[in-house]
């Protein structure tokens, strides 16, 4: 029975070369659970921390050796639920170096003495440590001998793993039920990773919960959307809906009301206003590594996902839903940057630039053209480092009751440490366009790709929203120079090694990719999406 049950099943091919990156970094995820649950607590932090550095190593070195033997047409496995393509590798190799600085971030226990997530409550328990957490109890020792409990919540790296391999399954999915189950994967880590904050538990807390619960009401409007197109298609794969959008004599009303949902829940995760409302409060209570990890990671898988979506399965049908995204990407760029002016709070401030950003990706994503890809996966490349690097920057900024984030406590700054001034200020100029960074060249690519696809209307409008978002950079710049410390404001911690490499990488591809951006760009218009 068995035998005659095995030659019925048949087994899809599988690209294993092609598809190595994601299943290591899922592969990593796994051990990391292990090591969890095997390793005596003083030898987590430094066993995850090498399975984690060594884990990214290895898929950027298979994607790398795959990159370099593959052609530009692309492959399809999985019984075609997954699409590696060119823009996928791009995407693929984005998600990694970003992951590996954000990696570096969260692994940092020297800026936060044990690190920025909260002890575990046996952790608390065995040091004899009370629940406040306020940095000065014996709950906070840094690791030691083995007697020693540890002070960092390690389950925080399998969580990173996991929902960067569900943001690499995002980018590639060929068909909107992959996307789903993607979308959940790499959802549910983050819900979590949001509420570990060490200092200021409740606010973390909250933005978990409300992460949470907004992240579920996206998620069911993408799914409803899904069984909508599903209803007008007779099928999720992106190519078959293409080809029924163009030859089916049923009613529109399904598949452009399956769009709207689906867009709905893919803007949701991209931060695209105005269903950002998560965006600010998010970023402000989660811990300042994993605010970094979501503003550039889960920006470059939303905005992947977009793409492939808009591009694959509803090009043809472009004339139909450009005029709604032409409103959805003006009110972004309008609420990110009218409200960021009156934001105090440093990480709220640069959330909205955030909602802003995602109106100029926007462009790219609804020119229909090989520039208008190019040109989205060169920004999301750019925007990723800059904004990890930002936020580097500020975990550093600290007073007694952790990050300094008002923006009145970052008066003075470059009295009291002129290097960290200048980093900050070249990194808000980067996100401003200003020329000689990788923002320019990002801004650049994408608003000509949008004037050459007719969009002249909508680039002028984001020159407008870039020049009012420039305003805020520069009140925090103004802030730092030209203005006196007060006498009891914030110090400036020394970065342990971790710190430093995530802010200096982050600082040297923002230089690079805007006096060298040719390399980059290439690559980024090497090939287009298959399905």
């Amino acid at each position: 029975m068995s035998s005659v049950l095995a030659q019925g099943i048949e087994v899809p091919p599988i690209d294993y070369a092609a598809v190595a990156p994601l299943l290591i970094i899922l592969g990593t995820a796994l051990v990391g659970v292990l090591v969890e649950a095997f390793l005596p607590r003083h030898q987590r932090w430094p066993a995850q921390v090498a399975l984690s550095v060594v884990g990214i190593a290895a898929a950027g070195l298979s994607l790398g050796v795959y990159a370099g033997n593959s052609g530009p047409e692309g492959v399809v496995t999985l019984s075609a639920a997954l699409a590696v393509d060119r823009p996928t590798l791009f995407l693929w190799g984005t998600l990694l170096a970003l992951g590996l600085a954000s990696v570096l971030l969260i692994a940092d226990r020297s800026v936060e003495p044990g690190g920025a997530f909260i002890p575990s409550a046996i952790a608390r328990a065995a040091v004899g440590g009370g629940t406040t957490g306020t940095g000065t109890g014996p709950e906070d020792r840094d690791y030691g001998s083995p007697d020693q409990a540890p002070t960092m919540q390690t389950e925080v790296f399998p969580f990173t793993f996991f929902a960067l391999g569900g943001m690499m399954t995002f980018v590639s999915a060929n068909d909107l039920l992959t996307m789903f189950i993607a979308l959940e994967v790499l959802s549910l880590p983050l819900y979590l990773m949001c509420g570990l904050a060490r200092r200021r538990r409740l606010l973390s807390q909250e933005a978990a919960v409300k992460y949470f619960l907004l992240g579920a009401f996206a998620s069911a409007f993408f799914l409803y959307g899904l069984a909508l197109i599903y209803g007008y298609a007779g099928s999720v794969r992106f190519s078959d809906i293409a080809e029924a959008s163009v030859g089916s004599a049923r009613s529109d009303a399904l598949l452009f009301g399956g769009l709207a949902l689906l867009v709905v829940g893919l803007m949701f995760k991209a931060s695209v206003g105005p269903f950002h409302t998560w965006t600010p409060d998010v970023y402000q209570g989660a811990p300042t590594p994993v605010t970094a990890f979501m503003a550039a990671c889960t920006k470059v898988a939303a905005f992947g996902a977009i793409l492939r979506v808009l591009q694959v399965a509803f090009g043809d049908t472009r004339w139909e839903w450009r005029g709604v995204l032409w409103a959805v990407a003006i009110a972004s760029m309008a609420i990110g940057a009218v409200i960021g002016l009156t934001q105090t709070d440093i990480k709220r401030m640069v959330a909205y630039s955030s909602v802003a950003h995602a109106g100029f990706l926007l462009l790219g994503a609804m020119a229909v053209t090989p520039e208008g890809i190019s040109g989205t996966l060169f920004y999301l490349l750019a925007y990723g480092f800059n904004t990890i690097a930002i936020f580097g920057v500020i975990s550093l900024v600290r007073d007694a009751d952790g990050e300094a984030s008002h923006l009145s406590q970052w008066a003075g700054l470059a009295k009291r440490s002129p290097v960290l001034a200048y980093t900050m200020a070249f990194l808000l100029l980067g996100l401003a366009g200003i020329p000689l960074t990788s923002g320019f060249t990002a801004k650049f690519a994408v608003f000509s790709a949008a004037l050459a696809d007719g969009m002249t209307p909508l680039v002028v409008i984001a020159l407008v929203a870039s020049a009012i978002a420039a305003f805020f950079y520069l009140r925090v710049i103004v802030l730092m120079f030209f203005n006196e410390p007060a006498a009891d404001g914030p110090a400036v911690s020394i970065p342990g090694a971790f710190t430093t490499a995530a802010i200096t990488l982050g600082v040297l591809i923002t230089l690079l990719l805007g006096i060298l951006p040719t390399l980059a760009l290439e690559w980024a218009a090497g090939g287009v999406f298959v399905s």
